[in-house]
């Protein structure tokens, strides 16, 4: 790997402006501060936006500096920033993704600037990258651009990771730019959530609205594997540690617990915003005073606000919420000496945090809806004995820190109990459930997270390379008509449809044709050749079309064999019972989807929709599929989508173990294998290390070569049998 090329909507250095004069600060954030020291130790370079709209002379002052830090700034125009940040980010992607569907805003506007802010993000990454480079693209203000970036550079090697929540697929098929979303982000080989309930709803949208399946997160598109998985993050576990004994950091703790006294502390720390439930957790606190009077003067809640996004509406209309709750509480059970509530509406710097974090008893990280949290991650991190967390189980953070007292926010009963729970928490409990969270957060921290995602980016780069099947060149078709013309024993499986014979609207209407029947028969004329056709179609049709040829005949995707002339043979017991519950499903689709019909075959049932209109026919496959897999859970069936087809058929069954059958009949000097969907990759695997395997059509697989169409696998075929009767000369040269 080269550099560390990070891409992400802000720089870990900010600019602001006064009288004139630009400042250069740290940017804040947890993205910003966690990935800070990894890209310096990758000897990286960091793209982004700077914060800030300029012109001129001002963005070459900007850039100079920016440079100089190792940082590459996409500067952005004023109405940029209006309708890509503050409009299509802030006011369509988040609210929608945190399922506050009732805020989102969907307008053309915002998705056009969206579009081409990502696309100058393109073009800045595109000025800086050198071949060996790795691009990770970070968060949702830029889905779009791994696939911008995979149009100009094909080879690239592009991770992103997704730092919000990914919502379910009933909230994310609201917005109307779906698809364009998940496109933009199958651009990259890799793609990270925080948790594994956010890959699933990904991987769910990606199955319904692009028909694209996985195996065990593992996407096989047209082009290439993609890979996603969860990434927790965590944070810089060392610089909150070592913040401790930092002399400005004991000088606030002495003060702050001056302050408080003998008081209980409790505290939250969150930016200003909808998501983070800061009026459930006021209103939970009220109740909590309200049932445990005997807390009254003893507890301050120390609750701080970082402003954000101050000019939204939502903003404003939350900011006044909160003071009124905070101004109802103090009012109702402060007194001369007491205020219930510390309010701070302003970023601390880093010693006061980490003060705080110190000193607090408790801290209550309730959000309604948080990606990940890394608050609730810092306060265990500066704890060296008791103190508590209360954690909302809507945090990413929850599925780590399950000693935390878990709570719903939106219980306030529940958060109240958890108030009580924590204040009355033994001291061996608190210092108990600290350890077993501290090690971990020790253990898997920023730079663990960093590494960690970045090899397995490499190693699906790697597995790219292993399941992209290379065209069939002419120095490999020679090669292999040589080892083809010097075995003395060679095995031929052949799929059908699609692979020997072009695909027809009709399947009835797909019978071989006469030259594809004398090809077989010079083939199977060679008593050195053994041939296997393996289709999905029926055994009664696989019987009249190919009962005058002495080759191995395989249905139903290997539920029936049939050996040379011999009788078929069931490879295991089948059921077929099941074809009741699911035949009037298919009914309904049959009839939801005009040019679409039922296939029935002994085990299994197809429905074809090769003549329906495509766009209408993608939709319902997905939607049919969907509901069949929820369906034949325990019912030990399998849902195979071929080409146009979704097929149900019994678990078990399948061409590879079919295959098997004939593998190991003898030690072949020669085999090959040919197919053209996924329900062949079952036989492309089963195949010995050495085999020919050939994919009909583009797209990763794991066969090793790939042809354009059938009549490509009937050329190769034809010379197959041209060299059984001696009329070719293979090149001896190019071994």
């Amino acid at each position: 790997m080269g550099r560390l090329i990070l891409v992400s909507n802000r720089l870990p250095l900010s600019i602001t402006k006064r009288k004139g004069k630009l400042n250069f600060k740290p940017s804040v954030g947890g993205l910003a501060t966690g990935l800070s020291s990894l890209y310096k130790r990758k000897n990286g370079l960091w793209v982004g936006w700077p914060g800030l709209a300029l012109k001129g002379e001002e963005r070459e002052v900007a850039r100079a500096k920016l440079e100089s830090e190792r940082c590459h700034p996409v500067f952005l125009t004023q109405q940029e920033i209006e309708q890509y940040y503050h409009g299509f980010c802030n006011k369509t992607i988040w609210p929608l993704f945190h399922y506050f569907t009732q805020y989102v805003v969907y307008s053309k506007e915002f998705w056009g600037s969206y579009k081409k802010v990502n696309e100058k993000f393109r073009d800045a990454v595109l000025e800086v990258l050198k071949r060996e480079d790795v691009i990770w693209v970070h968060d949702y203000h830029l889905m779009l651009l791994p696939k911008l970036l995979r149009e100009e550079v094909p080879e690239a090697c592009i991770g992103f990771f997704l730092h919000i929540p990914f919502p379910s697929y009933e909230v994310f098929r609201l917005l109307p730019w779906r698809k364009e979303l998940l496109l933009g982000m199958l651009g990259a080989d890799l793609i990270g959530f925080h948790t594994y309930d956010y890959a699933q709803h990904f991987l769910n949208s990606v199955r319904r609205i692009l028909g694209y399946e996985h195996t065990l997160g593992q996407i096989n598109t047209e082009e290439r594997v993609v890979k996603v998985d969860a990434f927790p993050m965590g944070i810089d576990y060392a610089r909150f540690s070592k913040a401790l004994k930092s002399p400005s950091v004991r000088r606030e703790v002495n003060r702050l617990k001056r302050k408080a006294g003998k008081k209980k502390v409790i505290l939250s720390i969150d930016r200003l915003d909808y998501t983070k439930g800061i009026p459930l957790r006021l209103e939970a606190f009220d109740l909590f005073l309200e049932k445990n009077p005997k807390y009254l003067e003893d507890v301050v809640y120390i609750l701080v606000a970082v402003p954000s996004r101050s000019r939204v509406e939502h903003y404003i209309q939350l900011k006044k919420r909160i003071d009124e709750l905070v101004g109802q509480i103090n009012g109702k059970y402060g007194t001369l000496g007491w205020t219930p509530i510390w309010y701070l509406y302003r970023f601390l710097p880093f010693h006061t945090l980490v003060a705080l974090y110190r000193i607090a008893d408790v801290a209550m990280v309730t959000p309604l809806r948080d990606g990940m949290n890394l608050i609730s991650k810092e306060f265990v991190a500066t704890k060296r004995g008791k103190g508590v967390l209360i954690l909302s189980e809507m945090a990413g953070a929850a599925k780590e820190l399950g000693e935390a007292l878990i709570v719903n926010p939106n219980n306030l009963d529940e958060v109240a109990e958890a108030l009580k729970e924590a204040l009355s928490m033994p001291e061996r409990e608190q210092i108990r459930r600290n350890v077993i969270m501290k090690r971990r957060i020790r253990r898997y921290d920023v730079l663990k997270w960093g590494r960690e995602f970045l090899g397995r980016l490499s190693y699906v780069k790697e597995l790219q390379k292993g399941l992209l099947a290379k065209e069939l060149s002419g120095r490999e078709r020679e090669r292999m008509l040589r080892k083809y013309s010097r075995a003395k024993s060679r095995l031929l499986l052949l799929d059908y449809d699609g692979t020997l014979i072009p695909f027809s609207e009709k399947p009835e209407d797909a019978k071989p044709d006469r030259e594809l029947i004398e090809i077989l028969k010079g083939l199977s004329s060679d008593e050195r050749n053994e041939i296997v056709v393996i289709s999905g179609r029926d055994r009664d049709s696989l019987e009249l079309w190919f009962s005058e040829l002495d080759i191995g005949l395989v249905a139903e995707h290997g539920a029936w064999i049939r050996e040379g002339k011999g009788m078929w043979e069931m490879v295991e017991p089948l059921r077929s019972d099941w074809k009741d519950t699911i035949r009037p499903i298919l009914e309904l689709y049959v009839d939801r989807t005009p040019g679409s019909f039922i296939e029935e075959k002994e085990f299994s049932l197809v429905w074809h929709y090769r003549k329906a209109d495509p766009e209408l026919g993608r939709v319902r496959a997905s939607e049919l599929k969907d509901n069949l897999l929820h369906l034949t859970v325990n019912l030990n069936l399998r849902v195979l989508e071929g080409s146009k087809v979704i097929e149900i058929k019994n678990v078990g069954v399948d061409k590879g173990k079919a295959a098997q059958r004939w593998i190991r009949k003898r030690r072949w000097g020669f085999i090959l294998a040919a197919g053209d969907d996924w329900t062949d990759e079952d036989l492309f695997s089963s195949l010995p290390e050495w085999a020919y395997s050939i994919k009909v059509g583009k797209g990763s697989s794991s066969a090793k070569f790939n042809v354009d169409s059938p009549f490509e696998v009937r050329k190769l075929l034809r010379e197959f049998t041209e060299l059984t009767k001696g009329r070719v000369s293979v090149k001896e040269q190019g071994t």
